[in-house]
């Protein structure tokens, strides 16, 4: 089916129905602006919304747990679909906006060449039809007046008082007309002619070819129309595999949070490694000297705003002490300050942040030791070249720099020993002081022993008061793992002291019983971590481990346990608390 065939005669309709098309072409294509618009608007929002929203750098010592790392995962997938959207924009921008606008416009002109040629069609056709019109108004009037030429000579004929002069007038008049009007019907025909001739290649062959480009014409822009908008749905396709990924990224941050990790985290970051103050003894002043009551009253004091203050507020709070109750708590100043107001050796810190803060510098001083090492022979491999070949430079222009650069690596070499020493000693400290099975001793006896920063003991009978906290010897604890304190509630590992002769004997018989006839067994546990036994009374264990319980955690955060052992029969010792889940005996 053709238009030329079917729609000879619509010519004005056909005009009209290209026009409304490529307007809906254009509609289309404003459509798309619209949206390239949104897309781009709402990339741009995405884009500050995730930039409002990262961490600030004063945020950045909470990164670690897995709630803010989750929320950075997300803030970077968002990211990333904002880049998805501005893909989408400017695709749909590039390509398909483009591409319409260029199709509207080659429409545009084709079809007003094709109205241009169906307009002059119309005129050539107007013009002959004018034309015939014009002969066959002609022919009609040369024949009416030959008609009455003729009428005229035959009524002179008959006139016989006409003379022959006047006859023979009117019949030259009659012979003029009648050609004449011969004259004006053979006009007539050959316009006729014409016309019939024209006007069927008229309808028959130039307006159907026009009518069939303008066809052509809205079936290309009809087919444009689906192509774009198959287009337009793919460029959206293209980038649904990637947002997909996006949503699965969010979905891991989402359930990469695991609350319990961050709990420990929080043990991790703020636990102090002190134990908790014992309790105040009841002081009978009636029953005892005044002046040793009132010592041991300052003592007793001392102790325990000691033990309660320095174990319950982190360091940093205390940057610069500068006497007072401060004072008597921290000690002296005997080390530089850093820049952010802290000791050195960091022993103005808790234990378990001592360790942290020192591991963190030796890193940091490890790396640039590296790095300066990697210079250092740098140089020296550019200086052996330069001695080898002068022509590539003078030697001594490096000596100086290599001066400089042994210079420092020899100083931060320096400063990395001091930092390990400050570290081994602190190890050496959490060593000691870290044995479950002192502890354990400790309640045995029916009291427990509080740590000074220096490691020694206190007990509720201790009546000397030369002990003074000191800032060199503070405790420590790991930093990584669950045992320095990552459980669910317990408090970290106790110091084990200086026990009195009686706890050493208690606890040997107590081991030497346990050699000759077994405990009872009051429930089993499974190891949910690993665990390295690296303190006196502990025992490892690996991840899954089934071993039974003999003692429940007394409040020091160790566990009792028991488990077979091939070449010796049993093996017991403590784990901590926080590695094992335990299931008691009803």
């Amino acid at each position: 089916m053709s238009w030329g065939t079917e729609l000879w005669d619509q010519y004005d309709n056909l005009s009209i129905h290209t026009n409304r098309g490529i307007e809906v072409l254009d509609k289309y294509a404003n459509f798309l602006r619209d949206r390239v618009a949104i897309e781009t608007e709402y990339a741009g929002k995405l884009r500050r919304l995730v930039k409002n929203y990262q961490p600030k750098k004063k945020e950045e010592e909470d990164n670690e747990f897995t709630s803010r790392q989750a929320f950075r995962n997300l803030l970077k997938e968002v990211g990333d679909l904002a880049g998805q959207r501005e893909v989408v924009s400017e695709t749909l921008q590039l390509q398909i906006i483009q591409g319409i606008t260029l199709l509207s416009k080659t429409l545009r002109e084709d079809r007003k060449k094709c109205l241009n040629d169906g307009t002059m069609l119309q005129q050539t056709l107007s013009a002959q039809l004018s034309a015939l019109e014009r002969a066959k108004r002609n022919y009609d009037k040369a024949y009416r007046d030959s008609e009455k030429a003729v009428e005229n000579h035959k009524k002179a004929d008959m006139d016989f008082n006409l003379s022959r002069a006047e006859v023979e007038r009117y019949k030259n008049i009659m012979t003029s007309k009648i050609q004449q009007s011969d004259d004006a019907k053979n006009e007539y025909a050959n316009q006729l002619q014409k016309t019939n001739n024209l006007q069927q290649q008229h309808y028959g062959i130039l307006l159907p070819a026009v009518f069939n480009r303008l066809q052509e014409l809205d079936e290309k822009r009809t087919r444009g129309i689906r192509e774009f908008i198959i287009g337009a749905a793919d460029v959206e396709s293209s980038v649904a595999p990637i947002i997909a990924r996006c949503m699965e990224g969010i979905v891991k941050a989402g359930e990469s949070i695991n609350e319990q990790e961050d709990s420990l985290k929080v043990i991790e970051r703020y636990q102090s490694g002190f134990t908790p103050p014992p309790d105040i003894p009841f002081e009978d002043l009636s029953k005892m000297d005044s002046s040793i009551a009132s010592n041991q009253s300052n003592y007793s004091n001392v102790t325990y705003n000691h033990m309660t203050i320095k174990g319950t507020i982190s360091g940093p709070k205390f940057k610069k002490p500068r006497g007072g109750i401060l004072n008597s708590i921290f000690g002296s100043n005997k080390n530089s300050l850093t820049a952010d107001g802290q000791k050195e050796d960091y022993s103005d810190l808790p234990p378990n942040q001592q360790r942290k803060k020192l591991q963190a510098k030796i890193a940091e001083l490890q790396h640039k030791v590296d790095q300066e090492t990697n210079t250092r022979d740098g140089l020296m491999k550019m200086k052996i070249v330069y001695e080898a070949n002068s022509s590539l430079g003078n030697p001594m222009t490096v000596e100086g720099q290599l001066n400089e650069s042994e210079h420092e690596l020899e100083k931060l070499k320096i400063d990395l020993k001091k930092y390990q020493g400050f570290l081994d000693k602190a190890n050496q400290l959490q060593v000691v002081n870290n044995s479950p099975q002192s502890n354990r001793n400790q309640l045995q006896n029916g009291h427990r022993t509080s740590r000074h920063s220096n490691g020694s003991a206190s007990a509720d009978d201790h009546n000397d008061g030369d002990d003074q906290p000191d800032d060199a010897g503070s405790l420590s604890s790991s930093s990584a793992s669950p045992e320095s304190g990552l459980g669910t509630s317990h408090t970290s590992l106790p110091g084990s002291g200086q026990g009195s002769a009686n706890e050493n004997a208690i606890g040997e018989e107590a081991c030497y019983e346990t050699e000759v006839e077994l405990s009872p067994s009051i429930g089993t546990c499974r190891a949910l971590y690993p665990f390295e036994a690296t303190s006196e009374g502990s025992i490892p264990m690996s991840e899954g481990e089934e071993l039974q319980v003999i003692e429940i955690d007394q409040g020091d955060g160790w566990t009792r346990v028991r488990r077979a052992n091939n070449s010796n029969g049993w093996d017991e010792g403590f784990v901590p608390t926080s590695y094992i889940i335990c299931t008691l005996f009803a």
